[in-house]
This record gives C-alpha cells, sequence and structure tokens, in this order.
C-alpha cells in the first residue's frame, strides 16, 4: 500500500482573515454548512476551513480560523442534534493524535447536514478505501521489543478512528508470520499490516508464495509496514515516513500499489525478496550485528564502521543479465517514470495473475548460465547489493534510480580495494545524495544476476534475512 506523504498537513494550520474575505467561502451552499450560532465549516480541495462568524464580527477583525487538512481527516458522524469530526491533529514534529471536534445540528438542517456530511467523507478519502479490513501482525520481540506497545499507543487509536477492521495477532516464534500468511484467507481482509521491521514482510510475502493459488494472493493482497524494528525500508519507501502514527495514518488513507518482487533461488529451494540482496560488507555489517540490536538503525553504522578499517574483500563469481549499464540512460529511465507514472487503486490486476509463482524465465542457479549474460570480474569486490526499492533505511537512499514497478532491481558493486577515505566519502554521500554520481560506484538496471562466493562462510542477507552462504539466483518479476 502507498501513499505520497507529501499530502499530509498540519491540521491546524492558522489563516488571518478579514470579515469579507471570509465571506468568499460562504457563496456555496453545497460546500459550507453553517452550525451552531454562527460557525461555518467550509469544504476546499484539500481542507476544512472553520469559521467562527461571531467572533468575526467583534472589534478585533483578524479572527484566527482553523483549517484541517482533508487529508487528516478520519470520520464524520453525524447523529439526530450534533455531528462530530475525527481527525488525526499533529502532536508533535513526527507524530499525530485522533482529535474530535463536535457541532450542534438543528433539526430543520439534518438533511443539509447529511448531504454536506458525505461530501466531506468523500473528499476526505477520493478514490482510498474506507473501512480497511486489517490484519494486524506484531513482532513482539523485534527492534527493541516495544512493538506491541508502540502499535497501541501510537497506531491503534488511527485505525479506531477511521473504523477500519481490526484482527489483531502477535508472533511467538520465527517464521510464525509465514504460517499466518500462508493459512489466510485472501477475501477476508484488504491488507496485512507488519508492525515490526523488515523481517515480518519478508514472512508474509514468503508465506503468500507458498498458498496454492500463490499469484493471486500474491496480487489481491496488500502489505504494509508500521516502523517498529531497526531498518523499516519498508515503511520510509511506501509510507514515506518512520513515525508509527503517521504511517497509521497513510495506511488508513492509502491506494493499492503494485511492485516488484524477486525470486531468490539456492540448491533447491525458491524464496520471494521485497526489497534487497546483499553479499559484503552490507551483508556483514546486517547480520554480523545482532549482537548490537539495541543500537537501533545505529547498529548498521557502526557494523560498516568496523569493517570499513580492514578493507576486507569478498572473491565470488558473478553474472547479470544488464538492461541499462549507462548511468545518464539510468535517470532517464528514472525521470521518465517520475513525470509520467501514477499510483492506481485498481484491483483488476489480481484477476490476471497465474495460479501459482511465476515462471522462472532464467531457470535456477543450478542451470546452465545464460549465453547474454554479462560475467563481471568480481575478485576484489567489497560490496554487491541488489535492490527493489530506493530506501534501506532512514537516510539511506541506496538506489535512488529504483521505479517500483518496471520489471527491474538496480544492481551496485564497489571495489573492496578503494581508500577508507573514498569510502567514508560514499557513506556520508548517501544520505546527500552524491552517492550515485561516484565513479567508484558501479550501478546496472538488471532482470537477473548469479553469484558463487568463493570463500567458505559469510553472509547473504535477503530483506535482512540470513540465507545459506552459498552460490545464488535472483531474478526480478515485474509488478
Amino acid at each position: 500500500m502507498s501513499s505520497p506523504n507529501s499530502n499530509l498537513q498540519d491540521p491546524t494550520t492558522t489563516h488571518h482573515l478579514s470579515p469579507s474575505d471570509s465571506k468568499c467561502h460562504l457563496l456555496d451552499h453545497d460546500l459550507t454548512l453553517m452550525v451552531g450560532q454562527s460557525v461555518s465549516l467550509t469544504l476546499g480541495n484539500d481542507s476544512l476551513l472553520i469559521v467562527d462568524e461571531g467572533a468575526m464580527r467583534k472589534p478585533d477583525p483578524n479572527k484566527v480560523t482553523h483549517s484541517i487538512s482533508l487529508y487528516n481527516v478520519l470520520d464524520a458522524d453525524l447523529s439526530a442534534t450534533s455531528l462530530t469530526i475525527t481527525y488525526a491533529e499533529h502532536s508533535g514534529k513526527d507524530d499525530v493524535a485522533v482529535n474530535a471536534l463536535q457541532y450542534p445540528i438543528a433539526e430543520d438542517e439534518t438533511i443539509t447536514a447529511k448531504t454536506w456530511t458525505a461530501n466531506l467523507i468523500n473528499l476526505a478519502y477520493r478514490n482510498a478505501l474506507r473501512h480497511k479490513r486489517l490484519k494486524i501482525l506484531i513482532n513482539p520481540f523485534g527492534g527493541k521489543g516495544t512493538a506491541a506497545y508502540l502499535y497501541r499507543t501510537y497506531a491503534e487509536p488511527v485505525f479506531a478512528a477511521a473504523h477500519c477492521q481490526l484482527d489483531v495477532q502477535e508472533t511467538t516464534h520465527s517464521g510464525h508470520a509465514t504460517e499466518i500468511a500462508e493459512q489466510i484467507d485472501i477475501d477476508a481482509y484488504d491488507a496485512i499490516v507488519c508492525c515490526s521491521g523488515d523481517g515480518l514482510p519478508y514472512e508474509v510475502f514468503n508465506g503468500l508464495a507458498k498458498k496454492p493459488n500463490a499469484g493471486t494472493a500474491l496480487a489481491k493482497m496488500a502489505v504494509a509496514m508500521l516502523p517498529c524494528g531497526s531498518g523499516n525500508a519498508m515503511a520510509w519507501n511506501l509510507l514515506g515516513t518512520g513515525s508509527i502514527s503517521i504511517a497509521a495514518l497513510t495506511i488508513v488513507k492509502a491506494l493499492r500499489m503494485s511492485f516488484d518482487l524477486a525470486s531468490v533461488t539456492q540448491a533447491g529451494t525458491r524464496t520471494l525478496s521485497f526489497l534487497s540482496q546483499s553479499f559484503g560488507i552490507v551483508a556483514e555489517s546486517d547480520l554480523g550485528t545482532d549482537h548490537v540490536r539495541w543500537m537501533g538503525a545505529h547498529r548498521f553504522t557502526y557494523g560498516f564502521l568496523v569493517r570499513l578499517m580492514s578493507r576486507t574483500i569478498y572473491p565470488c563469481d558473478l553474472a547479470v543479465k544488464v538492461v541499462i549499464d549507462d548511468k545518464n540512460a539510468i535517470k532517464e529511465h528514472y525521470n521518465a517514470y517520475a513525470s509520467g507514472a501514477a499510483v492506481t487503486s485498481s484491483t483488476e490486476n489480481a484477476t490476471e495473475q497465474s495460479e501459482g509463482l511465476p515462471t522462472l524465465e532464467y531457470g535456477t542457479v543450478q542451470d546452465d548460465l545464460p549465453k547474454d549474460w554479462e560475467v563481471i570480474p568480481a575478485e576484489t569486490i567489497g560490496n554487491f547489493y541488489a535492490g527493489n526499492m530506493a530506501i534501506m533505511s532512514k537516510d539511506m537512499p541506496f538506489f535512488p534510480a529504483s521505479v517500483p514497478n518496471d520489471g527491474l532491481m538496480d544492481v551496485v558493486m564497489i571495489d573492496g580495494t578503494i581508500s577508507r577515505a573514498t569510502s567514508l566519502k560514499m557513506m556520508t554521500a548517501i544520505p546527500e545524495g552524491g552517492f550515485f554520481d561516484m565513479p567508484d560506484v558501479n550501478i546496472h538496471k538488471a532482470k537477473a544476476y548469479r553469484l558463487i562466493p568463493r570463500e567458505k562462510q559469510g553472509y547473504i542477507s535477503v530483506d535482512g534475512e540470513k540465507i545459506p552462504f552459498e552460490a545464488f539466483q535472483v531474478e526480478i518479476h515485474q509488478a
């Protein structure tokens, strides 16, 4: 599920209006409702304007009025005597809290108020599905172990105010989310929401992949995240935030969006990846730092710096099905998407999917290497990183040219013999946006690749999860 967070506004923005200015908002009676003695509620294109006309006639003409972003409106309830508008109000820089306004409605205004309230809700949700049916999975062991508390404190009130139907379940062991997703009734829910880091979505996708109708399940069942873990990449990419309450609001207002998944094959196994695969320093920094998980997202930086000092190399055999290998061409590819693509809420594609998983166009890692793949020298590789999404953790847009559903993955390769100073510059350049253009950063748009480690021990990370340290092949599946 996805909804650009740029629409999120402070719902209590103030405006200074003179009495003559305010009257222009009262011309269209379908958009304005008078409540109480003198309060007007006016629907704009993106906000609800609240003006106390009685106060406007007092000596101070610059009465402060309130504007609530329609994006933040959660519900409006009309009874025989009153109208209650529930909305998400900013309670801090990175949080929202549920608040409500209540106004009396005269008996002879009930029909007018009913029409106005329906208009308010239609504008507040537009194409977004209302009253979403959400399967909430909480990983009580992820991150700092506070996911259950964070959910109930910051997310549940937002979902409840929007009248979402909630089915909450805590996972009890590794792989539990996979078991739940494998057995879930895909017609009973609109989305699975993971209160966790990126590990739970990884399990959910692979659980849906185990269903007999895996193709249909993956196309129909939306998956979203409340950022309660260490990395929270899925939330940053799809919801644009690391705030749990704002993520909850975004899920309430979110539209469905298709995005690419990748198959990872090893000896006799096939798993799905929604985020990334890494080999080398990034995998080591991720999987080799579980002992300092208490550091949160900072453990990745810690692991990177520790390994950087040793200038370790990770020799392997590497072959890639390259589609675009020129950085300017990659930028053009991304710009074409950014200027013309639109998020859709359509579910029509769900019925067009095959029942099972997509066919592997390039076979598995056990098959002969396709002849049109490019063999890339990797004897001194320091970092191999392939991504389906742009952001790997907060302030880390490692794949800034990534496109959600173009059927291509971004493959980054960095030689392990570059200087420590250059490596540090690369690290600081990622959040600043200069990483992509650095000459020592090799980037390809690819459909598939095969990597065979030459060492006997090490780490391979898929969506932050450890897989066996052996040869693997990855192939992307569009949308």
